[in-house]
């Protein structure tokens, strides 16, 4: 059981066999904010199909936060033991983007603006439970953030049947986003380990994206599955606050020792959790 966050596969370019410039995919998995062992997982993929995180989260049982791909949404039907919280972050995308398309001057009287004034309400009480236990969290939430998520949804179907903004303005689209989400965007109400958003998965593509220019020398698919490992291993890292020059080299040194060993129990003591790693893979914590 437990709390994980999704993302929509960023593209990636490979030539194994197709047409130069063709599309791939880089799929991204993390733990939730909550968890105590955080892991950061890539998955490369040629194209973004629903068997490929049906295959990944064939054995996951918990809460999956995701934006509204509706990959993530017909695998929680079929799967009796997944939930599919949305995202809050891509709710206010929309008007974010729609608020910035207006003129200075105008853009407080915007119903974008009243959108996002509603939606950071939510975010600002909610931060305010931040050190709570998850069970505290939940009955805070129902008792004080509740009543700001229904007020906004209520806002949101009411202006969508007012009808005098565009279905594919901005703003239309933010209404429309949140109306067609709000099942998923009320999930985190009811468990107190779930975050508002899933940018924890946000920040962990982030960096893959940075490199993104680089990607054209990957030609083969395994080059491209070898990033992903590569990828995944330097992220969790950094994400259990180790340096990831460090851990990589203690790695390469403890791993040709064991190549051997017909029992990996060896690899527990590897992991970026355990008590028994060299202090030197560790950062140093401010004080």
């Amino acid at each position: 059981m437990g709390t994980a966050c999704g993302h929509e596969p960023e593209p990636l370019w490979e030539k194994d066999g197709t047409d130069a410039g063709s599309k791939s995919f880089m799929w991204v998995y993390c733990t939730g904010g909550g968890e105590e062992k955080a892991v950061i997982l890539y998955e490369y993929q040629k194209t973004r199909k629903a068997d490929h995180p049906e295959k990944f989260l064939k054995d996951y049982e918990g809460v999956c936060v995701t934006d509204g791909y509706q990959v993530y949404h017909k695998l929680a039907k079929e799967k009796g033991d997944l939930t599919v919280a949305g995202c809050w972050a891509h709710a206010r995308r929309r008007y974010e983007e729609a608020v910035k398309a207006l003129p200075a001057k105008s853009r407080k009287s915007s119903l974008a603006w009243q959108a996002l004034e509603q939606i950071n309400m939510i975010y600002h009480v909610d931060n305010t439970l931040k050190e709570l236990t998850p069970e505290e969290r939940k009955k805070r939430r129902q008792d004080s953030v509740k009543p700001l998520v229904e007020a906004y949804f209520a806002w949101v179907k009411e202006k969508k049947k007012d009808g005098r903004i565009a279905e594919k303005s901005k703003t239309g689209k933010g209404l429309s986003y949140s109306l067609n989400q709000e099942e998923y965007l009320k999930v985190f109400l009811e468990n107190g380990n779930v975050p508002l958003d899933n940018n924890a998965a946000e920040r962990a593509i982030r960096n893959f994206c940075i490199g993104r220019k680089n990607w054209v020398i990957i030609d083969t698919i395994r080059g491209a599955q070898s990033s992903a490992m590569i990828y995944s291993i330097a992220e969790t890292a950094k994400a259990n606050h180790l340096k990831p020059y460090e851990y990589f080299e203690y790695l390469l040194e403890e791993i040709p020792k064991h190549m051997d060993d017909k029992d990996l129990s060896f690899c527990e003591d590897l992991l970026p959790w355990s008590p028994t790693l060299l202090e030197k893979c560790r950062k140093t914590e401010k004080k």
